[in-house]
């Protein structure tokens, strides 16, 4: 059975364990966390042991960083790399699955002015390659893995459709580098979702869940049978996270998210 988490800044309570009571009661099986650069997720880790030790389910976290692997300044770079590899560390050190992380986010798109980015196709190419494998090593290293998110191409330039991440890791060759599927993204980008899934289905290795409109599971217009379908066909049985918007208070809004989703995986 896949577990359903939902990120941890729409839950209520001010520790862990508070947020995860609002979960259960939602009907969702745990949290994803979200990852601050600085080293702040670092410094969470008191906070984060005493959520596991109690019970609390947090198999993944998604970064909220202001830069990513892929900037074009080499110490914005540098810091990216130095981050995931702490938050790597600190998803190891409470048993958790993997940290997640695009390529770049609001850097650059090919598809708004100026149109062309400032590197060259090799360049970009060779600067997700010398941070992915490294990162990946690592999280093998640690036993957990790093999942690479292809973003729309309003978002990003560099990643934007799941065979470019299988290409990638396919290169790269570490079993520490996975792949995550947005659904939001994929609405965007790929011409069928359930061929997208398939086409890559040994490189998933998690999966986030929000509607055409980035809203909740359900206020858009993605077809959910046919994405619970197509999970069961591939044999995905890691989790699925939502990481969307909100169509309304999130009390409101969300507890129907996760009976919705179980009638069809």
């Amino acid at each position: 059975m896949n577990l359903i988490t939902v990120q941890e800044q729409h839950l209520p309570g001010d520790s862990l364990e508070k947020k995860f009571e609002v979960a259960l009661e939602w009907g969702f099986d745990g949290i994803e966390l979200r990852s601050k650069g600085d080293l702040h997720f670092a410094s969470r880790l008191p906070e984060l042991k005493r959520a596991r030790d109690n019970g609390v389910v947090m198999p993944t976290t998604c970064v909220e960083m202001s830069h990513f692997i892929g900037a074009f300044d080499p110490d914005l770079r540098a810091d990216a790399v130095a981050q995931l590899s702490s938050q790597l560390s600190v998803m190891a050190e409470i048993g958790g699955v993997g940290v997640m992380t695009p390529g770049s986010y609001g850097m650059f798109s090919k598809r708004l002015p100026p149109f062309e980015p400032p590197r060259s196709p090799e360049e970009d190419h060779r600067v997700l390659v010398d941070a992915l494998g490294p990162l990946a090593e690592h999280a093998v290293s640690e036993g957990v893995e790093l999942f690479l998110e292809p973003l729309n191409r309003y978002e990003d330039y560099l990643v934007n459709r799941l065979s470019d991440a299988a290409d990638l890791i396919r290169e790269i060759g570490s079993n520490g580098l996975r792949i995550v599927a947005d659904t939001y993204h994929m609405n965007i980008e790929e011409t069928d979702l359930a061929s997208a899934f398939q086409d890559v289905a040994p490189f998933i290795g998690h999966v986030q869940a929000s509607d055409s409109n980035r809203l909740e599971p359900g206020a858009g217009h993605i077809d959910w049978a046919l994405f619970g379908a197509t999970l069961q066909a591939i044999g995905y049985e890691r989790s699925v996270a939502i990481e969307s918007r909100l169509s309304g208070p999130a009390a409101s809004v969300l507890p129907p998210v996760p009976q919705l989703l179980r009638r069809y995986l």
